[in-house]
């Protein structure tokens, strides 16, 4: 295939949650995407722009989106459009993973002339969707710079933090402090039903004091309706608590809390509620008459 130099045409390989919204806000913004996802499903229902394989979308795009769920899986896709990627080109990692490994891809794509940009997203596939997210980077200035015109196009602030691998510490710094204000939020929740006050009250009393953060905003009213079809999954996040850990192990940090946190979601994973919303942490307070059975899906 003869590749494409047109800026305009940008790659996104990872077509589920996050990035079905980021093709949404990329094609609202004038860009012509090319996509790819293993799942024949998600390119079904992509159709209009998905691509056979991956190594298709390297071809025709000079900047290319990660949206994928590991750094493992990561350095997969790389392998198999390595040989395709060529001097100048520009890979844009959304993916919130291992900081280490994120560093060691930026490394070994800078040798082959490669720009790597690790672009983590501070935000659900609902705000993504909404542009309401903010964005860290990790990258030479100049990649991060070469990438601006994507990042606005989907996010309302972001922030160059360092070299490879800085937007990934970061990422899990904010998930650390996210995760555990849901936990918070469901805990309170809970306890608020307990003492026989609405949860629907509480929630507006919580958003109306002190207590308020923006978790109440965006996850609030799915705990209060128990409406846990996903937008991000609590799987994903338990993912997420597991490379906060590790970190805090290599640096010496001590995050009890999270520790904590992680033990909750690999409860409710257990279950298995671990593909529902993240915001069925709630179901880690849940007393048994309120449990539900995991819904099966195909």
């Amino acid at each position: 295939m003869k590749r494409n130099m047109n800026d305009n045409a940008i790659g996104l390989i990872g077509l589920g949650l996050v990035g079905s919204a980021l093709t949404e806000r990329l094609q609202q913004a004038g860009f012509s995407v090319r996509g790819y996802d293993i799942d024949a499903e998600a390119r079904q229902k992509h159709a209009a722009i998905a691509l056979p394989i991956a190594i298709d979308v390297v071809r025709a795009c000079r900047r290319v989106i990660l949206s994928l769920p590991t750094s493992d899986v990561v350095r997969s896709v790389l392998a198999e459009v390595t040989s395709e990627l060529r001097r100048g080109d520009i890979i844009i990692d959304t993916t919130t993973g291992d900081p280490d490994t994120v560093a060691a891809i930026g490394s070994a794509l800078a040798a082959r002339g490669v720009k790597y940009v690790d672009a983590t997203i501070a935000g659900s596939s609902a705000q993504v969707r909404g542009g309401d997210v903010i964005v860290m980077l990790g990258g030479e200035a100049s990649a991060v710079q070469a990438c601006d015109d994507l990042i606005r196009a989907f996010a309302r602030r972001s922030f160059h933090l360092g070299p490879c691998g800085a937007g990934a510490k970061m990422k899990l710094v904010v998930n650390l402090v996210l995760g555990l204000n849901r936990a918070v939020l469901a805990e309170g929740i809970s306890f608020a039903r307990a003492c026989g006050i609405e949860p629907a009250t509480a929630l507006a009393v919580l958003m109306a004091g002190p207590a308020f953060s923006r978790v109440m905003e965006t996850k609030g009213q799915k705990m209060v309706q128990r409406d846990f079809e996903p937008q991000a999954r609590l799987s994903q996040h338990l993912k997420d608590v597991r490379l906060i850990l590790e970190g805090a192990a290599k640096q010496g940090a001590k995050t009890p809390f999270s520790e904590l946190h992680r033990d909750l979601l690999e409860a409710i994973e257990a279950a298995g509620f671990g593909a529902e919303d993240n915001a069925a942490i709630l179901r880690a307070f849940d007393s048994e008459q309120t449990q539900e059975t995991p819904k099966i899906t195909t």
